[in-house]
């Protein structure tokens, strides 16, 4: 768990800024979506193109989703001060790996187990 006030401060303030910058993002995303209408004029090659961009599109909104729901946790659980402990083993988040991603739930070890299989991980399952 982070215990300095400079370094929690530091933390909040970069989670601040993450979660604005993606709820922006999502914005121009949907935004961008909807200026890629269908166009019945469209001939097979150009409709083929919208619908790749829609589907980026897509995809961009639901990774940045994904991530502005890890912002939104790390931000909750600085106010109750379980900030930079794992959620699965509770076991103190290393300072780097914070510092790399501050909105991470797990330390190193668990996500490893996550991504390998070994254990289910409780943030998506939720």
């Amino acid at each position: 768990m982070v215990h300095n006030p400079e370094t929690i401060q530091k933390f909040e303030q970069t989670l601040r800024r993450q979660e604005k910058q993606l709820e922006h993002s999502m914005i121009s995303a949907v935004e961008q979506g909807r200026e890629v209408a269908a166009d019945s004029a469209l001939d097979a090659a150009d409709q083929a193109v919208q619908s790749y961009q829609k589907e980026m599109l897509f995809s961009q909104g639901t990774s940045g989703h994904e991530q502005l729901a890890l912002v939104r946790l790390a931000l909750k659980r600085l106010d109750e001060g379980t900030y930079g402990e794992c959620m699965h083993c509770g076991k103190t988040i290393g300072l780097k790996r914070l510092e790399a991603l501050p909105w991470t739930p797990y330390c190193i070890d668990c996500r490893e187990k996550i991504e390998n299989g070994e254990i289910e991980d409780p943030v998506v399952a939720a």
